[in-house]
C-alpha cells in the first residue's frame, strides 16, 4: 500500500459531493450525469420528510426505556437487546437495498419501506413484549434499507447541488432524532401517561412522509446497462480500517441513543430532563457534522481531525457519566460536537479512500454493513455490564475501550491513501 502523491487525491469539494452514492445502479452515467427531475420542489420536500424519519424510531426509545422496562418487567440485558436490535438490523439489512432497488426501483422501495417502518413502530408500541422486540427489528430493518437508498436518490437527482443536499440530508437526520428524543416523554405524559403513545406517535410522521413521497413512484428511472465489479476489498487493510472506524464511532453513537437518558435518570434527572439533554446534544451535531468534513479536507490527511472529534466525544461521555450534574449541558454540548464530527468524518473517509465512485459504492456497503453490525455490540454490552454491576459506573470502561479502538482505526483510515482495489466493467 503506497502513499499517493498529494495531487492524486480528489479535490475536497469534489470528494464531499461524492458522499452520496447511488445504490440503484453502480454506473458511471448515473454517478456523473444530471437527471431531469419533475417538480424538484416536491422531490426535495419528500426527501426531507423521509430523512426526518430515519432516526425517531431509534431515539424515541431511549428516554422511555426505564418506563418500558418497568412496565414489561425487562431485565437490563433485555433492555440492552432492545437497544441493540435496530442497530444490528441497520447492518444486516443494508445489503438488501441495492437488490430491491434494481428489482422494483428505488422510489417504490422507499415508499413500501416507509409503510413497513410505520408498521414496526405500531407493532412495538401496541403488542406487549413480543411486539416490542418484533417491531424494533422491523423498524431497524426499514431504516437500514432506506438509509442506503435515500443518499443515492439525492446524488442522482440533485447532482449539481450534491454538496448542499448533503447538508440538508444530515440536518434532517439530526432534527428527526432530536425531536423524538425531546418529545417522546412529554407526549407519553400528555396522552394518558402511557409510554405506548410516546413510542407509537412516530408512526404518524412516517405515514405523512409516505403520502408526500407517493408522487415519486411514477417517475422510476429505467434500468442501466453498465455495471462494474470491484474485487479484493475484503482483503484490503485500509478498507478494514475505514470499516472499523465507522463501526466503532457508530457504536458510541448508538450507546448514546439507547442509554444516555437511562444513565442520566439513574443519576437523578427526570425522564423529561434526560430526554431534553439527549435532544440538545443531537441538535448540536448539526454544526460539527457540517464543519468537520470541510475542515478535515483542508489538511494533508484526516488523522488530527479524527483524534480531535473522538476526544471531544469521550470527554462529553465521561462528563455526562461522572461530572456533577450542574454542568451537564456543557458536557452534552461537547458530546454533540464530537459525535457530529465523528459520523460525518466516517462518511468522508469512504470517499477520500476510494479512487472512483464504483469503489466508493462498494466501500460504503462494506463500511455500513459490517460497521453497523459491529456497532450493535456496544449498546448490548452496556446493558450486560449494567445488569452485572447494578449501576452505571463501570460503563466508562466500555466508552474508553471503544473510543481508543476508534482512534486506532481512525489513525490508519485517516492517512492519505487509497484502498488498493479498482473497478472493472462487466
Amino acid at each position: 500500500m503506497n502513499l499517493e502523491p498529494e495531487n492524486a487525491m480528489p479535490r475536497a469539494d469534489n470528494a464531499l459531493e461524492e458522499l452520496l452514492i447511488d445504490a440503484e445502479a453502480d454506473d458511471a452515467v448515473v454517478q456523473h450525469s444530471p437527471v431531469q427531475v419533475h417538480r424538484p420542489w416536491l422531490l426535495l420536500l419528500g426527501l426531507i420528510l423521509v430523512a426526518l424519519n430515519l432516526r425517531p424510531a431509534l431515539s424515541s426509545m431511549a428516554p422511555l426505556l426505564s418506563e418500558v422496562s418497568s412496565s414489561l418487567g425487562l431485565s437490563a440485558a433485555q433492555a440492552g437487546l432492545l437497544t441493540t436490535l435496530p442497530v444490528l438490523c441497520l447492518g444486516l439489512f443494508a445489503p438488501m437495498a441495492p437488490i430491491l432497488a434494481r428489482r422494483f426501483g428505488a422510489e417504490r422501495v422507499v415508499l413500501g419501506i416507509l409503510l413497513t417502518l410505520a408498521a414496526g413502530i405500531i407493532l412495538r408500541s401496541s403488542f406487549g413484549e413480543v411486539g416490542l422486540f418484533a417491531g424494533s427489528l422491523l423498524a431497524g430493518a426499514s431504516i437500514g434499507i432506506i438509509g442506503v437508498l435515500l443518499p443515492g436518490i439525492v446524488k442522482r437527482d440533485f447532482a449539481r447541488q450534491a454538496g448542499a443536499m448533503t447538508g440538508v440530508y444530515t440536518m434532517a437526520l439530526c432534527l428527526g432524532a432530536a425531536l423524538a428524543a425531546g418529545a417522546s416523554v412529554p407526549l407519553s405524559h400528555y396522552f394518558a401517561d402511557s409510554w405506548n403513545i410516546g413510542l407509537g406517535f412516530w408512526m404518524l410522521p412516517a405515514l405523512v412522509a409516505a403520502l408526500f413521497w407517493l408522487p415519486q413512484v411514477g417517475h422510476r428511472h429505467g434500468a442501466h446497462q453498465v455495471a462494474y465489479r470491484v474485487k479484493g476489498l475484503l482483503r484490503d487493510p485500509l478498507a478494514w480500517q475505514v470499516t472499523l472506524y465507522m463501526g466503532l464511532q457508530s457504536s458510541l453513537a448508538y450507546i448514546v441513543f439507547g442509554w444516555l437518558p437511562s444513565i442520566l435518570i439513574g443519576r437523578g434527572l427526570s425522564a423529561t430532563e434526560a430526554g431534553l439533554a439527549l435532544s440538545g446534544s443531537i441538535i448540536v451535531q448539526l454544526a460539527s457534522s457540517l464543519a468537520a468534513p470541510w475542515l478535515a479536507t483542508r489538511g494533508k490527511d484526516q488523522r488530527l481531525a479524527i483524534v480531535v472529534v473522538m476526544l471531544l466525544t469521550l470527554g462529553g461521555l465521561f462528563g455526562c457519566l461522572y461530572a456533577p450534574l450542574d454542568g451537564l449541558w456543557g458536557w452534552a454540548i461537547l458530546l454533540g460536537l464530537g459525535q457530529g464530527g465523528t459520523f460525518s468524518l466516517a462518511l468522508t473517509l469512504i470517499v477520500l479512500r476510494s479512487r472512483d465512485s464504483h469503489v466508493a459504492a462498494n466501500l460504503s456497503s462494506m463500511a455500513q454493513g459490517i460497521g453497523y453490525t459491529l456497532a450493535s455490540l456496544g449498546p448490548f454490552a452496556v446493558g450486560l455490564v449494567h445488569d452485572w454491576t447494578g449501576g452505571w459506573t463501570a460503563i466508562g470502561w466500555i466508552f474508553a475501550l471503544i473510543g481508543l479502538g476508534a482512534i486506532a482505526a481512525g489513525l490508519g483510515a485517516g492517512r492519505a491513501l487509497y484502498v488498493q482495489v479498482s473497478s472493472e466493467k462487466l
